[in-house]
């Protein structure tokens, strides 16, 4: 047994917190032995609006009903040379999908409003990427699917679990860090200076030659989700030149900023409620 009485109080807070590990893991609960199923959840909220569906999505996730795939986070690498000539090197630790529900066997990503996907990121020490960590994101994917847009009710419940379907079609079974099969919402400055009020921000979607179908878009109000929309969790801590930072304050930084976002201002953190 581990006696945590001679354990060094910074060894002791990276085992609690995992932000000294190599990896993240999403602090929730084991999965309920009686949890619904990713076929079956989407059986439950068929006809539900968005409003509705929701908060059900939401109670799955925190409750622990995510499959074990989705909860050890990979990194990603990034890097950047300033003025000066001097590099400076980064690594964020992101989901290998989107969020789903279910069990490794039967499991469903569920597109999501940007604050219910805010609200679970809270929750989970996590944030949104911005457009440049999309990017990084699918370059460094291990398997890159081709996009699949439909037409049809986009923004209904079996829509969501037919486009799952035809990514799983896709994917044959591959594991790993996966790009390509949705729009991220993000977080951008587009948002706070969008005179519109209340807009969500997505992009992404990329092609085969890396191109997104999706350009930074905020012509949505922030309650708008359909089909190709996803959340992707981001653990907010850094590792920066190998210290450790909060996503905000990489943001802030005059030179580490770019490690993170391609925009003019890197000031809009989160989508608030």
């Amino acid at each position: 047994m581990l006696n945590f009485l001679k354990v060094p109080t910074l060894a002791l807070l990276c085992m609690l917190t995992a932000s000294c590990g190599t990896a993240y893991r999403l602090q929730l609960p084991p999965r309920p032995d009686n949890a619904v199923t990713g076929n079956g959840f989407y059986k439950v909220v068929d006809s539900m609006k968005w409003h509705t569906r929701e908060p059900l999505a939401m109670r799955e996730i925190l409750s622990g009903n995510v499959p074990g795939f989705l909860r050890k986070f990979v990194p990603v690498h990034t890097s950047i040379t300033t003025g000066g000539g001097k590099k400076i090197s980064a690594t964020f630790f992101v989901a290998p999908d989107y969020l789903s529900i279910g069990s490794n066997n039967d499991f469903a990503r569920v597109p999501l409003t940007p604050i219910t996907g805010q609200r679970i990121a809270d929750s989970l020490q996590c944030f949104l990427p911005t457009r440049k960590m999309v990017d990084d994101i699918y370059r460094q994917a291990n398997v890159k699917l081709e996009p699949v847009p439909l037409y049809g009710f986009r923004d209904s419940a079996i829509i969501f679990w037919h486009h799952h379907l035809i990514i799983e079609g896709q994917r044959k079974g591959r594991a790993g860090l996966i790009g390509g099969i949705k729009k991220d919402v993000v977080i951008s400055e587009k948002v706070a200076r969008d005179s519109r009020p209340n807009r969500v921000a997505i992009y992404g979607w990329h092609q085969p030659d890396g191109k997104p179908i999706q350009p930074l878009y905020t012509g949505h109000v922030d309650w708008y989700v359909d089909y190709s929309h996803g959340i992707r969790l981001v653990y907010r801590k850094i590792k920066v030149n190998g210290q450790w930072m909060d996503y905000t304050e990489v943001l802030q930084h005059p030179e580490y900023k770019a490690l993170l976002c391609d925009e003019d201002a890197c000031d809009f953190f989160r989508y608030p409620y």
